[in-house]
């Protein structure tokens, strides 16, 4: 029997690029984004291009009754996922006082409330089951705070902490729990975040959507905890540990600050 995977924020980046994967590799694929139109087109896509199903969902997953609604369709519909992939989110580039709270916590229950029911409705099943992956992508930033992105460092962080130790919880159950830590990629995030003209990114190449994805997934499939893609990153991730607090937050300012 086929396997399927759901994916989260399918419609660009890391999301389209692991709905492509997954097709790729032989699993059904369920999409899920705002973007009805772009996901039907990846879709057929995928239908034509690897024989294998594709499903829409159309959610706005900062609603947390648009996830109630997806899960029952799933269950009605009897999909059973066996992979879930926790990738939407987004962040913003701008001092804490200065942001708008509106979209502060829309971040808040995008990046961290609907990651975290997502996880909690699917992984019952997969215990149940005793077997099942879940994927969560948080970044390098949930190794430090961050300032002028204050709230989207922090919630990487959770993704991070609650990632590691469901890790932990479910050792001997068949079911694994991977954290996908990638730096400044090329995925559209940087625009969505103004963040196009931060020392960070701008005038660096900046590894592709599809070499952090394909790292994501080898490392999905062993079963592996926390994973950091390209040397330089892992590096930052540790250093971060042991550099003085006060020290971290100003080199993390002064790559972000506008080149």
């Amino acid at each position: 029997m086929k396997k399927t995977a759901l994916i989260t924020g399918a419609s660009l980046g890391f999301g389209l690029e692991f709905a492509h994967i997954f097709a790729r590799e032989g699993h059904q694929v369920v999409l899920v984004a705002r973007n009805a139109e772009k996901l039907e087109k990846l879709a057929q896509e995928i239908r034509d291009k690897y024989q294998v199903k594709a499903w829409v969902f159309a959610k706005d997953l900062s609603k947390m009754e648009e996830i109630d609604s997806l899960y029952q369709s799933l269950q009605q519909e009897m999909i059973t996922i066996d992979f879930l992939v926790n990738n939407a989110g987004f962040g913003d580039f701008s001092l804490f006082h200065e942001s708008e709270y509106g979209k502060i916590e829309t971040m808040i229950d995008l990046n961290i409330k609907a990651l975290t029911k997502l996880s909690h409705l699917f992984v019952k099943d997969m215990v149940a089951r005793g077997e099942g992956k879940i994927l969560n992508v948080a970044s390098t930033a949930a190794f430090q705070p961050g300032p002028t992105m204050a709230v989207y460092y922090a919630t990487k962080a959770y993704v991070l902490f609650l990632g590691e130790a469901m890790s932990n919880e479910l050792e001997g159950t068949g079911v694994t729990v991977t954290t996908l830590c990638p730096g400044a990629s090329e995925t559209g995030f940087q625009q969505a975040a103004n963040l196009q003209e931060s020392k960070l990114v701008k005038g660096k190449k900046l590894p592709t959507a599809r070499e952090v994805s394909e790292f994501g997934y080898k490392h999905l499939m062993k079963g592996s905890m926390t994973v950091i893609p390209g040397f330089m990153n892992w590096l930052n991730a540790q250093a971060s540990r042991f550099v003085p607090r006060k020290m971290v937050l100003k080199i993390v300012r002064m790559v972000q600050d506008k080149a």
